[in-house]
């Protein structure tokens, strides 16, 4: 990986990290689907008008539907799962099952023909997949049934993930990062703005749960993803 790269992913992995608490605040005040839907306009809205004052020329010649493919995966599949598992599991488990997303891109990059599983990334994946088991199947206390849905959730999140990055790597790969994080974004949020019927917000948000939402919407997902997406191309799901 080249400098830039690698400040990238460092950057990616802290603020990542950090989101996990932000996440936990923000489901509590709006719901495991409200800050879904209220996340990605948020990012979609906010990185689309950086760009008109940047002037940063945008280009959607891929058309919508690339970016809805991407945005029901990668974006709503991958944060309503992982809100809805969060507060049922905790921030360091939810945080560990991260760790599936790349085991679950390796298999899905070798169906598709755009990574080739080496011996050495042969025993990388299983022993990727025996640490999960490690840290995950053996909990301090007797699972209960939301326990074990929370992490059903969290196994769906890093599988949605995985299948929207490859998607991305496979039939974006041309297409701008700021292009591919407006597009899947604003796609996200409308397809999980519906479901706000089903599961509304709960209670009336304070002031600072504003905060956390608008911090998760620009600053953890707006800026990050326009990076991610820049790494999917530059090194690979």
């Amino acid at each position: 990986m080249k400098p830039r790269d690698i400040a990238d992913y460092v950057f990616l992995a802290v603020t990542w990290g950090f989101s996990f608490l932000v996440l936990l605040k923000a489901v509590a005040a709006f719901g495991w689907i409200g800050v879904v839907t209220f996340r990605c306009l948020i990012a979609g809205a906010s990185l689309w008008l950086a760009a008109r004052l940047l002037r940063h020329k945008l280009d959607f010649s891929m058309g919508w539907k690339p970016l809805a493919v991407v945005g029901a995966t990668t974006v709503a599949g991958q944060l309503i799962t992982l809100s809805y598992a969060t507060p049922r599991i905790g921030t360091a488990m939810a945080a560990i099952f991260v760790a599936a997303i790349p085991l679950f891109s390796m298999v899905i990059g070798q169906l598709w023909g755009i990574e080739r599983i080496t011996a050495r990334r042969l025993v990388g994946l299983a022993l990727g997949a025996a640490g999960l088991v490690l840290l995950v199947g053996f909990p301090s206390a007797e699972p209960t049934p939301e326990f074990l849905l929370g992490c059903a959730a969290s196994i769906v999140s890093s599988f949605c993930a995985a299948f929207g990055s490859n998607y991305a790597a496979r039939r974006l790969k041309a297409a701008g990062s700021w292009e591919i994080t407006i597009g899947a974004f604003l796609a996200g949020g409308v397809m999980s703005l519906p479901l706000i019927v089903a599961v509304p917000v709960p209670g009336t948000p304070q002031p600072l749960d504003f905060l956390y939402l608008v911090i998760l919407g620009m600053g953890m997902s707006a800026l990050t993803y326009a990076r991610y997406f820049r790494l999917v191309a530059a090194i690979g799901p």
